[in-house]
């Protein structure tokens, strides 16, 4: 109990003190429970909408997928024949059975032909009305689609594009456009997670989606009363012969909720993992705070030894401040995290996908991990600092406050920094000189890890050199102020090595992400300018294929030389070496695109691909299965018959461009696949005469003005959307380690702040001496800059070297130019130093308006 007490006095006697490292776990711990509370919402609602959403028993087309993905390479959705619907409802155990269509391989614009598809990534429906969608939506204007020239809207993407009745829109399919008026507008009874849906009558969505009538895409069963989901599976699977696929409504929602949590489950880690870095990061604060405690408590804890405490009890003492402060960080951050959930689900909604509080999810994990993360990782973070405290001798009572410094540690320290950090640099070397990108990896991974490790423990061996050198360049020209400045910082290498560590993490991993990055964009780029010989490519940015009408649209456009189009199957392969491949990927294009792509060749002449039943592979592709020119390929298409193609040419397999593609012409293609089964182009390529690439680029965009689904882009284009992805992927990111920044942040303030406290009757002599206040301050803010550019140099140097091994793990896929994004380093460079001031302020205000007679009394 005296410890207990003990413990409690000293963390209230320093409650201001303790309050940032406090807000360190606070934010660490909120960051973990919010993301957990987010995802599991979200699967909440999803969850939620499958259930409500699935009939008893659902009925599709063999080929369609288990999550209900409707598209094919025709870009129509499988469909059955009507008469299945007839059998369906012969079943025993059926009470009620509505064929459906639905597609979401469509887009929808408004007359001004804008799109109105989600920006969130969310789907875009179009399908008909039936009475299972009535159970989750209700028609709450207007009234339900009875013709073809009417459509019924999601209120949400009504209010969303300020769309009302009357209005007028346009669906595009693969089978062409179809336009109508709003005649009601749906509202969701269920959570609506983004999608934008819009509904036909039965005959104008079968016409428009798969070009016919007589045809569904589903079947929606009801069971009858006392019919279990299970029992009426399989009475309609007997019922239809076993020819189409049947699933319970557990068995589709299931499916649906696999398919979405894959995707949450990635989100989910990888904003742990951010997390984890702040963890990584409050550590040094924490260590830091009872460190600083320590020292100024020296002659406080000798007296304690002298009076009879025993070294376990002042460990003790010292753990229990760290168990409250990481209780008390825990509990706040617990219910922050909350807060913050409800933030991104906010944030969420402004992006279009809507999530409602209604549904916020807070399961017992939650909490549990939270506090448990955050009162171990205190803990541990103080038991350094406690072990110290405990080896205060009773003699430590006599001298002034402040633990001299233990020289045989330092000489430890600096030895085990120096072997991590050359065991990290040598693992570095070997993932850069490895020739396998699995092996490099491993490589990589550990000499990151055991770099970053020995500049930690070196930190302050590192900090004596540096800062001398910062202080040179940036100090000395501000006189004695900037010499006291740079003393300061050197004072303690140990605290100035671990605050300035704090910044590096973060830093670290901005640089070598940029490095990363830019050497992405400057690789692809490059690969572009040396194979890419057409001058526009036309796509559709979500995928759907494009139609023959669009092509046509294309070759008839003015100035253009040639037009080439892209088209992907799949295939059975059988090699010559008599295995069997299932489901391998084929590229079907035009013989002009071996002129559009210079592919480079081992072996034959890529032009001879394009010749009746011949193909190409690539070397790696050859060489794995005994393939050379002359070889023969069994293929048996997709939705068609089998081909014997003779091997004309092998390719490389250090394209970065449709790496690993093997190309025979459509019309080999058109020879085994039926008409109404052939793929749909999935780009197509154009180049203009000589001379005419401006005018060619703008008829261009007119000939597919009708198309608005589809981009034309010259290469500065293509490049600018290649560099505007990567560009948002890294600032997604950049957000990301911007908690972990802050916490370096709160690091550097609560080293100040306490630094402060500690030279208080120092600062109260200077004052006595002739330093004026305005001194006083620019001394602290220039400390506190010079650790934030230490901290900066470190870390942008050991991020751009992990950024340079990692380009050459690139390199074996390709991406051969390493490119250093200077602006982005000089700026998180000259920003640190920003970040130094703006750390300094409230440190130095305070020292500022000290009272020099109480300053220089203090004990």
């Amino acid at each position: 109990m005296t410890v207990l007490r003990t413990s409690m006095r000293n963390f209230f006697a320093h409650k201001g003190r303790m309050a940032l490292s406090a807000v360190a776990v606070l934010l660490s711990v909120a960051f973990v429970c919010g993301t957990l509370v987010f995802t599991d919402t979200m699967n909440t609602t999803f969850d939620k909408l499958f259930a409500a959403t699935s009939s008893d028993v659902t009925v599709s087309a063999k080929s369609a997928s288990d999550t209900g993905e409707t598209t094919s390479g025709n870009g129509k959705p499988p469909v059955m024949p009507a008469s299945v619907l007839t059998e369906v409802r012969a079943a025993q155990g059926v009470k009620s059975a509505e064929g459906t269509v639905f597609s979401s391989a469509v887009t929808v614009i408004d007359a001004d032909k804008d799109s109105l598809s989600p920006s969130s990534g969310a789907p875009t429906i179009v399908g008909s009305w039936n009475a299972n969608e009535a159970r989750t939506m209700k028609v709450t204007s207007g009234a339900a689609p009875k013709g073809s020239d009417q459509v019924m809207v999601d209120k949400d993407t009504a209010d969303k594009h300020h769309l009302g009745l009357g209005d007028e829109i346009g669906v595009i399919s693969a089978v062409g456009t179809h336009t109508a008026k709003i005649s009601g507008i749906a509202t969701f009874t269920v959570t609506n997670p983004g999608a934008a849906i819009f509904y036909l009558d039965t005959k104008t969505a079968q016409k428009t989606l798969v070009g016919r009538t007589g045809v569904y895409t589903n079947v929606n069963v009801t069971a009858a009363a006392g019919v279990s989901d299970a029992r009426l599976k399989q009475d309609v699977k007997a019922a239809t012969g076993g020819h189409y696929k049947v699933q319970t409504a557990k068995e589709t929602a299931d499916a649906n909720s696999q398919d979405v949590s894959g995707f949450l489950d990635v989100m989910k880690y990888a904003m742990l993992g951010f997390a984890g870095i702040a963890f990584l990061v409050g550590i040094f604060l924490i260590i830091n705070t009872f460190s600083m405690l320590v020292a100024q408590r020296t002659r406080e804890i000798g007296l304690m030894r002298a009076i009879g405490s025993s070294r376990k009890q002042v460990n003790r003492s010292v753990l229990v401040e760290a168990l409250l402060l990481g209780t008390v960080g825990s509990v706040l951050g617990v219910g922050a995290g909350v807060g913050i959930a409800v933030g991104l689900m906010k944030l969420m909604g402004m992006t279009g996908m809507n999530l409602s509080t209604d549904d916020l999810t807070v399961t017992w994990t939650t909490p549990v991990i939270g506090m448990a993360l955050g009162i171990v990782v205190t803990v541990l973070a103080a038991y350094l600092p406690a072990r110290r405290a405990g080896k205060v001798s009773p003699m430590a009572a006599l001298r002034d406050a402040g633990a001299p410094a233990d020289a045989k540690a330092g000489v430890v320290r600096a030895v085990l920094g120096l072997l991590l950090t050359g065991a990290g640099g040598f693992g570095l070397y070997l993932a850069a000189d490895a020739t396998k990108a699995s092996e490099g990896s491993m490589w990589l991974g550990l000499g990151v890890v055991l770099s970053l490790l020995g500049f930690v423990v070196i930190g302050p061996l590192l900090a004596s050199g540096v800062v001398r050198v910062l202080g040179a360049v940036l100090l000395r020209g501000f006189g004695p102020v900037g010499r006291l400045a740079e003393r300061n910082a050197l004072r303690n290498p140990r605290r100035t090595g671990a605050t300035g560590a704090a910044l590096m993490i973060g830093l670290a991993l901005v640089a070598c992400l940029s490095v990363v990055g830019s050497s992405m964009v400057a690789s692809a780029t490059d690969e572009l300018d040396k194979t890419v010989g057409t001058d526009f490519i036309i796509q559709n940015d979500g995928g759907q294929p494009i139609t023959p009408q669009a092509v046509q649209a294309v070759k008839k456009t003015p100035g253009l030389s040639r037009v080439t189009e892209y088209r992907v199957t799949e295939g059975d392969y059988t090699t010559p070496d008599g295995k069997t491949l299932k489901d391998t990927d084929i590229t079907a294009a035009d013989p002009s695109y071996a002129t559009d792509l210079r592919t480079k060749t081992v072996a034959g002449d890529l032009k001879d691909a394009y010749l009746p039943d011949s193909m190409s592979v690539h070397d790696k592709f050859a060489k794995d299965h005994g393939i050379h020119l002359g070889s023969k390929i069994k293929v048996a298409f997709k939705d068609g018959a089998t081909a014997n193609l003779t091997v004309r040419a092998i390719t490389s397999s250090d394209a970065v461009i449709d790496k690993g593609s093997k190309y025979i012409s459509i019309a080999t293609l058109a020879k085994y696949v039926p008409a109404d089964k052939m793929p749909l182009d999935e780009l197509v390529f154009a180049s203009a005469k000589d001379g005419q690439q401006d005018s060619a680029y703008k008829a261009l965009k007119s000939s597919l003005h009708d198309y608005p689904q589809y981009k034309v882009r010259d290469q500065t284009d293509y490049k600018q959307a290649m560099k505007d992805q990567i560009g948002q992927l890294l600032n997604l990111i950049y957000g990301l380690l911007a908690l972990a920044i802050i916490v370096a942040v709160l690091g550097v303030v609560n080293t100040l702040a306490l630094s402060v406290v500690e030279r208080t009757r120092e600062i109260g002599l200077m004052r006595a001496i002739g330093l004026s206040r305005r001194q006083l301050r620019r001394m602290i803010r220039m400390e506190s800059v010079v650790i934030a550019l230490f901290g900066a140099l470190l870390g942008l140097g050991l991020g751009m070297g992990w950024g340079a091994t990692a380009q050459q793990l690139l390199a074996l896929e390709g991406l051969n130019v390493l490119e250093i994004p200077w602006p982005t380093i000089i700026g998180v460079f000259v920003g640190s130093a920003f970040v130094g001031l703006f750390a300094a302020l409230i440190p130095a205000f305070r020292a500022g308006r000290m009272n020099v007679l109480n300053a220089i009394a203090t004990d």
